[in-house]
């Protein structure tokens, strides 16, 4: 008899072997879908549905996919997500056409080229001392009710259908992310080298309020929640961000403590998104509670080595992600699509502990086909006895 999907992500992220491999697909930005080939999908399979924005934010540009296409992506787990507090949204939502957008850290994102944003505000970016810190007059206000109003009616709906896995996505930036995003990524990484009792401080003071945020999203979701996903991305194509000595003297604490902090709340599974060739880490990540890790960047470094992540962290830790938007997912054929799924489910699947999904994001170079030849390899592929 098939297994619910909750059934199926409960069994794959404890380590057993469901009927089939879990498949996770528009639930946070990390595993979502832009708005061009998300509009492609639904052209494909004749859905009409709005074009909404997770977190109700354009410049995000990502998908806030309807539950028929969900379904048609056969996505077995389904997200409760937080949001900038309502004054902020409005601001953002009656602000000049092509001006900047601000986030409730004061940071934001500008317009490159019309209806391209990249990070483009850093109000940090000249601070290098505590005093700099506590002069900040654009500290976040996490008690703004507004930020999580929806995240109970929201989970509560979908546990009581019992029929998908609830993963909660608060949008946080994880500390060393939103570092960036408050200074810059090259003056962060300068302030760890050169001034690392700044930078911990910052971290530190980031993480403060991340916890803040993430108490009062717990305590509204209670039990109805199977996964927490957080993130920090740690990694490149080629190497790491930060050396591993650097990692464990100054960021490997305040990742620990927060997912401490998680643990002591919440029986849910810590999904942790980091890109790139992030292996040598994988260890630290075992030791600090990391039970799901994402995306897989199957083009990153030792990362590609699938047999030897199954080998040595298989059995303790659960992976999710692996298939490639660098080259495969844009630019492959359907049949290469097909093929390089059930190379990775081959690899990662035997035994449980493995989710497929797309490395990051679906981006706007991927053909809508491409996506269904993904999901549907999963369901073609993916049952076990995994050969």
């Amino acid at each position: 008899m098939p297994m619910t999907s909750r059934e199926r992500v409960l069994t794959t992220i404890h380590h057993k072997q469901p009927d089939r491999v879990p498949l996770v697909i528009g639930v946070s930005n990390a595993t979502g879908i832009k708005m061009k080939p998300y509009r492609g999908i639904k052209d494909n399979i004749g859905v009409q549905a709005p074009d909404n924005y997770m977190y109700a934010w354009p410049e995000l540009g990502t998908a806030e996919i309807d539950e028929m296409t969900m379904r048609r992506l056969r996505s077995d787990v389904r997200g409760v997500l937080d949001l900038e507090p309502e004054t902020v949204r409005k601001r953002n939502r009656e602000r000049p056409p092509h001006s900047d957008c601000v986030d409730s850290w004061g940071s934001g994102q500008s317009e490159a080229k019309p209806g391209d944003w990249f990070p483009g505000l850093h109000p940090l970016l000249e601070a290098q001392t505590i005093g700099d810190l506590d002069s900040y007059p654009g500290w976040p206000d996490m008690s703004d009710p507004t930020r999580i109003a929806h995240v109970k009616p929201s989970a509560e709906r979908l546990a009581k259908e019992n029929q998908f896995a609830i993963m909660a996505t608060p949008w946080l930036l994880f500390p060393f992310e939103r570092a960036h995003a408050m200074q810059g990524l090259e003056t962060f990484l300068l302030n760890m080298a050169i001034r690392p009792d700044f930078a911990r401080a910052l971290l530190e003071r980031i993480a403060a309020y991340c916890k803040q945020l993430m108490g009062r999203f717990l305590a509204e979701l209670g039990d109805n929640v199977d996964i927490i996903k957080i993130g920090d991305d740690l990694g490149t194509e080629k190497s790491l961000l930060i050396s591993p000595k650097m990692y464990r003297e100054i960021l490997k604490p305040i990742h620990a403590d927060f997912i401490s902090f998680i643990k002591e709340r919440t029986n849910a599974k810590i999904f942790f998104h980091t890109d790139g060739d992030v292996a040598p880490l994988i260890e630290d990540f075992i030791e600090i509670g990391i039970d799901i890790l994402n995306p897989i960047q199957t083009s990153a470094g030792s990362m590609s080595d699938l047999p030897s992540l199954k080998k040595r962290f298989g059995s303790n830790i659960v992976f999710c992600g692996g298939i490639d938007t660098r080259r495969i997912l844009p630019f492959g054929t359907v049949e290469e699509v097909r093929q390089e799924v059930r190379r990775v489910m081959r690899i990662l699947g035997p035994g449980g502990g493995c989710m497929i999904a797309a490395v990051h994001t679906i981006m706007d170079d991927v053909p809508p086909e491409n996506v269904l030849a993904m999901v549907d390899a999963v369901e073609e592929f993916g049952h076990y006895p995994v050969r």
